[in-house]
């Protein structure tokens, strides 16, 4: 009987094919996951879960604080306005809305006063950091304008009422004298014969009649007027734009840094000198960033409490008289002042001032972001 070999079947069979060394294995692979199949992993859950609850706190946090300070203050805002100015004693007088009309009047002089001296400074200092400073000097003085930051504002009141106040009397007397003589030209002053009234001196057609008839007149003969001391709305302006200084200075300064450095670069090689290429590359870019910063400088402005409490001469009246005490007074002061003697109605009428108060924050806050989204959807950094 004859024997058959079949070896050589047997490794024809076992040779490999050389396509499949082309073809992926799918050998000890797990099943990759698709987008959008509900796959997640535990991590990725818990940490959705958690962003989405530490977004939805914040909104139920702001709609609680609205909603507590809207019905805390509903019986002020039905109760006639004769019948609660005599409950509240503070009010002398007044309705809650004419009482809430001159503390805003004085919360916005006192931050728009802050807003005008702390820009100017703010943006010198940020350019000066970003683009002339060294950078050594420039790293510590910007840890510096940070650390300002971080000070309570009891700490600037103290140092404002007991150190600046009697450095800006020399300073405040000599802007009276310059400008009260201007404003007496310009608008006339009246003549007083025992106290009263007689006459009217000087002034120009238009500006007397406006001097004689509006008591709010910010040209008026005695607007420019100081009477010591200096706690005066004005030196609540002073403190308030040192405060507001290193938030202005910091988003300035990041913003100036985003500015393109070929653009920057550009401008140099066509001829342009430092103060023309910031004045024609740096400033334009960063314009944007600049009214966003001021804006959240004014935010916090509005809401300051301690330190203009401390060095501010309260009054409630509706007048330009900056350097003169016991004219100006602000919502977060009154709140301060008054609420912790204040009982029943006198509680629900500073809660109500407190309503107004978040209204004007929050708005002017919504701005600022609005400003702030505005300026990233336009950014050159963003190319």
């Amino acid at each position: 009987m004859a024997h058959v070999d079949n070896s050589a079947d047997v490794a024809v069979d076992e040779k490999p094919d050389p396509a499949s060394a082309l073809r992926p294995s799918t050998v000890d692979k797990a099943p990759a996951l698709a987008p959008g199949s509900g796959g997640k992993r535990t991590g990725d859950k818990v940490f959705s879960g958690f962003s989405t609850a530490a977004g939805i706190s914040i909104l139920i946090l702001l709609a609680s604080v609205f909603t507590f300070l809207l019905i805390s203050s509903g019986n002020v805002l039905i109760t006639p306005g004769d019948e609660l100015a005599e409950q509240v004693g503070f009010a002398r007088g007044k309705t809650f809305w004419q009482f809430a009309g001159v503390t805003v009047f004085g919360t916005l002089l006192a931050a728009l006063i802050a807003l005008v001296i702390a820009v100017p400074f703010a943006v010198g200092i940020a350019l000066f950091i970003s683009h002339f400073a060294p950078r050594k000097l420039a790293s510590g003085l910007g840890y510096v304008i940070d650390l300002l930051a971080a000070i309570p504002s009891v700490v600037f009141g103290l140092w404002g009422m007991w150190t600046l106040e009697p450095l800006m009397r020399p300073i405040f007397t000599w802007i009276s004298s310059v400008l009260t003589p201007v404003f007496k030209f310009l608008s006339g002053a009246p003549i007083k014969e025992s106290g009263e009234v007689v006459g009217w001196e000087g002034g120009l057609p238009g500006l007397k009649y406006a001097a004689q008839n509006w008591d709010w007149w910010p040209l008026a003969h005695d607007a420019a007027q100081f009477v010591p001391p200096a706690r005066n709305i004005l030196m609540g302006g002073v403190i308030l734009a040192i405060m507001i200084l290193p938030i202005i200075t910091s988003l300035a300064r990041e913003v100036f840094l985003q500015t393109p450095r070929l653009q920057e670069e550009a401008s140099l090689a066509l001829g342009a000198t430092r103060w023309e290429m910031i004045k024609m590359v740096v400033i334009p870019h960063g314009r944007s960033g600049i009214v966003s910063a001021s804006m959240l400088g004014l935010g916090r402005a509005l809401g300051e409490t301690m330190a203009l409490l401390m060095v501010l001469s309260p009054g409630l009246e509706i007048n330009f008289k900056l350097m003169s005490p016991g004219q100006h007074s602000t919502i977060a002061s009154q709140i301060a002042l008054r609420f912790p003697e204040a009982s029943g109605i006198e509680s629900d009428f500073l809660i109500a001032l407190g309503l107004i108060l978040f209204v004007i924050t929050f708005v002017v806050n919504f701005i600022a972001r609005a400003i702030v989204a505005r300026y990233a959807e336009f950014s050159g950094a963003n190319a």
